[in-house]
């Protein structure tokens, strides 16, 4: 038997345990999923006959080398700031690593020992950072087969809420770590290359400028630069391209509603607000607000953000309840952004039976023969419920094929990397279609500048 160690059992993991262990026969695999509260775990992944499930603190270096010592290879799901940690006793002790998180410099610097004792540390191979990857590599290199040159790469990645479980007026509800939502596009200036020219968003404009996207059969979208497009220029091999984009997307008006959070200082992490722990609803909103005797939280507010009572951005911040003297937060020293989190976790949480989707979008454009052409892709995945949500597909199932590969000794390049090798994209494409994660492609005409973007 060859035992694959799981550290980490959060709520992307559904489909990468069950992936697991419907192999372990055939495979022979041995599952241990070692997490901080064994108790989360799945019962009928507890239960199974080729998984353990023990209780592991991170933190403890010796409960933590055990058990890596004892693995064949190792998949960390933990949140990315302890990846170090796993991935230098992986080294120490010879293991294969895989994780869906962003390489940091920490891990980075591991990766000439890590070449040197031939070890696979595969990084960013789940959804966004992970699918986007590897779809666009099979597409840039299919084109560059051809003698194509890419001019024009842009990418968007949404994980947003099914259409039949979309009921409120966000159009939004929480599929990932929401910590991570009410942060985004904070830390620098969003970057990006648009028709040879280097752009850059401010934070304070970022949700205000926005590129439209239309995806067949599902409607009209938009989305917000990421903080940084240009990390993977020369990663892809793309250091001449002209227009270089990469977002995040949304329903159309989620980001004209958020700007009134970032514009009031709510999703601020910077500082800690003084006895939040006895702090209504309506309270931190008024924090925000000039000081009036006579005017109310609503009035100052509608005032602030100049907008009027019908205005559909009021009855945004009416559904969330921010103006209730009755709801208290009761968590000490909290910054505005973990408050904020704490009141739209509220509103926002998947019911039971809700189902999350998945939404991927990526254009090429590309001179061929002396002809500029294009191409869009596209992928939709919809989840089935709370637990197997697409989120945890898109992200458990690519981790879980790459794991296999490696063990398999298919995936044998060694080093530091991300998924953008032949070896490793074209067999977990293809295995992923099997589930239905695929990705439509059209030509279209080569359009260079967007004219539906207002990011430029």
């Amino acid at each position: 038997m060859r035992k694959i160690l799981v550290i980490g059992a959060g709520k992307s993991t559904a489909y990468l345990m069950d992936y697991f262990l419907d192999k372990s026969g055939p495979e022979q695999l041995e599952l241990q999923v070692a997490d901080l509260n064994p108790d989360n775990v799945p019962f009928s992944v507890r239960s199974h006959t080729a998984c353990t499930v023990i209780a592991l603190d991170i933190l403890n270096d010796d409960q933590r080398a055990a058990c890596i010592q004892g693995a064949d290879i190792v998949v960390s799901m933990l949140p990315p700031r302890f990846h170090i940690k796993v991935a230098e006793d992986c080294l120490a002790y010879g293991k294969n690593l895989v994780t869906a998180s962003y390489i940091s410099k920490e891990v980075r610097a591991l990766d000439p020992e890590v070449k040197k004792k031939g070890l696979v540390f595969m990084n960013e191979i789940g959804l966004d950072p992970g699918i986007d990857h590897m779809s666009a590599m099979q597409i840039i290199n299919n084109i560059r087969d051809q003698g194509g040159k890419i001019l024009l790469f842009e990418s968007f990645t949404g994980g947003l809420v099914a259409p039949e479980s979309d009921n409120n007026l966000w159009n939004y509800k929480f599929t990932w770590n929401p910590r991570n939502v009410v942060l985004a596009g904070q830390g620098g200036a969003a970057k990006f290359i648009q028709e040879g020219t280097y752009k850059y968003i401010p934070y304070h404009k970022l949700f205000r400028r926005t590129e439209f996207l239309e995806i067949p059969g599902y409607g009209r979208f938009e989305a917000y630069a990421n903080r940084d497009s240009l990390n993977y220029r020369e990663d892809y091999g793309l250091q001449d391209t002209l227009t270089l984009f990469r977002g995040t997307m949304r329903r159309v008006g989620f980001s004209k509603a958020w700007n009134m959070f970032v514009q009031l200082g709510m999703t601020d992490d910077q500082y800690t607000l003084e006895k939040s722990e006895n702090m209504s609803y309506r309270d931190f909103t008024n924090l925000f607000l000039p000081y009036s005797p006579t005017d109310s939280v609503e009035l100052k507010l509608r005032h602030y953000l100049k907008i009027d009572q019908d205005d559909i951005m009021w009855e945004k911040l009416i559904e969330l309840d921010l103006f209730n003297p009755n709801k208290y937060f009761n968590i000490k020293n909290a910054t505005p952004a973990q408050l904020l989190q704490k009141l739209l976790e509220d509103s926002w949480t998947l019911e039971e039976d809700d189902k999350d989707m998945i939404v991927m979008y990526h254009q090429f454009g590309y001179e061929l023969n002396g002809v500029k052409k294009q191409i869009d892709a596209n992928m939709v995945v919809l989840g089935e419920d709370r637990i197997y949500t697409a989120m945890a597909k898109t992200v458990g199932l690519p981790v879980a094929m790459c794991t296999l590969g490696i063990l398999n000794g298919q995936i044998k390049t060694p080093g530091v990397q991300i998924p953008i090798q032949h070896e490793v994209y074209t067999p977990i494409l293809k295995e992923l279609s099997k589930y239905d994660v695929v990705f439509q492609e059209y030509e279209v005409p080569y359009l260079g500048y967007n004219p539906d973007t207002v990011a430029g």
